[in-house]
């Protein structure tokens, strides 16, 4: 249960960490691109859909992965 617990907590921490490096170099990128269709702040909410979501399921794989690997401590596991 540890090592289970442990591979995904090593998921979700890649998930959340390049998704998030993913969404904060679109919204770099969309905030000093000169005037064009994608640029300003109209593209936030397309940003936090977009990379919103793959960023809560590598948390949620992340904060799930901790709880396995917590409860098999407590057993003794």
């Amino acid at each position: 249960m540890k090592f289970f617990g442990g591979l995904l907590m090593g998921v979700g921490i890649l998930i959340a960490t390049l998704s998030g490096l993913c969404s904060a170099f679109f919204l770099v990128t969309s905030l000093t691109s000169p005037n064009g269709e994608f640029s300003g702040p109209s593209m936030l909410p397309f940003i936090a859909v977009i990379g919103g979501v793959p960023f809560l399921s590598g948390l949620g794989l992340f904060f799930g992965g901790r709880a396995m690997v917590r409860a098999a401590r407590e057993r003794g596991e």
